[in-house]
């Protein structure tokens, strides 16, 4: 895997768990360590988002590979 891929899927699982943690114990973990919508959470969600999206290539990325 390419290190951009590796931190994008880091990202991402960061996010999976972050949003399963909301869903089950109403605790958002993000917030707990770096703030309320404080400015550097606010960049640690839009990295989230971006990884979000742009591990969506992964299933391009996959059937490429399989072909």
């Amino acid at each position: 895997m390419k290190t951009l891929d590796v931190i994008a899927l880091t990202l991402v699982i960061i996010g999976a768990v972050n949003w399963g943690l909301i869903g089950f114990f109403s605790f958002d973990l993000v917030a707990a360590i770096f703030g309320v919508m404080t400015g550097f959470s606010r960049v640690i969600y839009a990295l989230i988002g971006l990884a979000g999206l742009y591990a969506i290539t992964f299933y391009g990325k996959n059937n490429s590979n399989n072909q």
